[in-house]
């Protein structure tokens, strides 16, 4: 039965989870390297990769013999590469020619969007909301991921060439910690 209090829980920590508006830096920068941004696909990738894990995710780790927290420690690694990207301004994901377009799924929808960090609190979140109200809140997330994702042109003409260089350095430093809290939580817990 669908519980208001909990839907709105649930949206609440996978929108802090997400940070989606502290990626718009970051959003931007792909589409200045891909020249556009697929909103829909990468919305999509994300809402199967969340959805997916909600239902399956920890019986496809038990399947590769991997726990959660190991799971963590790889996303909070392609995190880390991500945010030294912004913060030095150099590209350390290179972009394969033969793929153009493909970074609506990698590093969009996976790790930014649909990471670690919000696989392993959807998994979490399962311990203590009901499905459906966890699946209604991933929904309302994935609808506002959609509305920032199709914005990023008019929200880079809003902020600006030399706004955008302090906001991608700000947000890489933020995205930075996240990656260094999520290592440290799984691998020194406690």
């Amino acid at each position: 039965m669908l519980n208001f209090k909990e839907i709105f829980s649930v949206t609440l920590i996978l929108f802090s989870v997400i940070d989606i508006l502290g990626s718009i830096p970051f959003i931007i920068l792909i589409r200045k390297r891909e020249g556009r941004i697929q909103a829909e696909k990468a919305t999509v990738i994300s809402a199967i990769l969340m959805i997916g894990f909600m239902f399956l995710g920890q019986s496809i780790l038990q399947l590769f013999g991997l726990d959660v927290a190991s799971f963590a420690v790889a996303g909070a690694i392609v995190i880390f590469i991500v945010a030294m990207e912004m913060i030095l301004g150099i590209t350390l994901i290179k972009d394969d020619s033969h793929s153009k377009g493909s970074s609506s799924i990698v590093p969009l929808a996976f790790p930014l969007i649909a990471g670690a960090g919000t696989l392993t609190t959807i998994l979490s979140l399962r311990a203590v909301y009901a499905p459906i109200n966890i699946l209604t809140g991933i929904v309302l997330n994935l609808i506002i991921i959609y509305i920032v994702l199709r914005s990023s042109a008019w929200l880079e003409r809003v902020i600006g060439e030399s706004g955008f260089a302090v906001l991608r350095r700000v947000f890489g430093v933020i995205l930075l910690a996240i990656a260094v809290k999520i290592f440290k939580s799984n691998v020194f817990p406690g």
